[in-house]
């Protein structure tokens, strides 16, 4: 199995980053697999999966392009460049690094991703433009209108991951990244369940991207490292427990429905958009449940996201359990 060798330097400089090219790229896999881990990405995929297939039907080239770099064991390298970890690049910029590819760097990496020789068709020295173009129509296209929305969800993830990590150490915040992907103590990450060498990750950056299709890929680069992974809880509320009589009797009822939803980390918008409430009234129940101790809030990125104490946990837990 692959397994990364990490020491204590390198866990305490690694960090959670939003790319929107490694979203891009895994909302590309997601049209060209036609496959979806929930029906959120299902309406999605729905709305744009037609026009991605008459968009490589009329240009067969990337569409072999496409077929040859992302396969079972190996994604071509070039394709999944390791965000840079620095600031906060726009699309475009990243994109760029991929434009810029030298021609026979893109060709050995497909020979990689293939397992053997290209097909006469890819023996052509605009591959990285090529490549370039589909992502930023699929940027463009299925991507950018919904970013402001998925940029939350990430950024929810991201805070949901790091109070784990203070919780519950790396077990913990990895839990459910990957079905291979693991902590598994000793300094030791499984990253897959492939028959690769061991890599010591001394000195180097690690870096974690989650992304909302359920797709992911670990990727490096010189020294720094990276594993992208589909985020918990995206595009969709999963089914839950509504709240009780009793515990609407307790706090009022608008209030007893957040403060169930808070389960993971929730923006004041995303809110609004569960419960129906006026946001407004959202924000004068979440006051009440800051200074009653049963939220906290952090700022992360762009949004401020409210999440539940552990007084919050043990009030919902001790109610739902009731309940049954």
């Amino acid at each position: 199995m692959g397994v990364w060798h990490v020491d204590a330097d390198t866990l305490a400089g690694s960090r959670f980053v939003i790319s929107a090219l490694s979203e891009t790229i895994a909302s590309l896999l997601a049209l060209r697999h036609a496959t979806t881990a929930h029906p959120g990405e299902r309406v999605w995929l729905d709305a744009h999966l037609a026009a991605y297939r008459e968009r490589l039907d009329g240009d067969p080239v990337t569409g072999l392009l496409v077929r040859s770099a992302f396969r079972r064991r190996w994604y071509a390298d070039f394709l999944t460049p390791t965000p840079s970890g620095e600031g906060d690049p726009s699309f475009g910029e990243e994109l760029a690094r991929i434009r810029e590819t030298a021609p026979e760097a893109a060709r050995t990496d497909l020979a990689v991703s293939l397992g053997g020789p290209l097909p006469p068709e890819l023996d052509r020295p605009d591959l990285p433009t090529l490549a370039a173009d589909l992502l930023e129509w699929v940027w463009t296209e299925t991507v950018k209108p919904y970013w402001p929305h998925r940029r939350r969800l990430l950024e929810a993830d991201i805070l949901a991951r790091t109070r784990q990590l203070s919780l519950g150490g790396w077990a913990a915040a990895l839990d459910g990244f990957r079905p291979s992907t693991r902590w598994l103590g000793d300094g030791r990450l499984q990253i897959h369940l492939h028959d690769y060498p061991p890599r010591s990750l001394s000195g180097a950056r690690l870096l974690f991207v989650p992304t909302t299709p359920d797709w992911g890929w670990a990727s490096w680069e010189a020294d720094r490292y990276a594993l992208v992974y589909p985020c918990s809880g995206v595009l969709i509320e999963p089914d839950r427990a509504p709240a009780s009589a009793a515990l609407g009797r307790l706090l009022g009822r608008a209030r007893a429905d957040i403060l169930v939803l808070l389960a993971s980390p929730k923006s004041t918008t995303q809110l609004v958009a569960l419960t129906g409430q006026r946001l407004g009234s959202v924000g004068r129940h979440l006051k009440i449940l800051l200074d009653a101790g049963l939220v906290r809030r952090r700022r992360a990125g762009r949004s401020v996201l409210y999440y539940r104490t552990d007084t919050g946990d043990a009030l919902v837990a001790d109610d739902q359990g009731d309940a049954r």
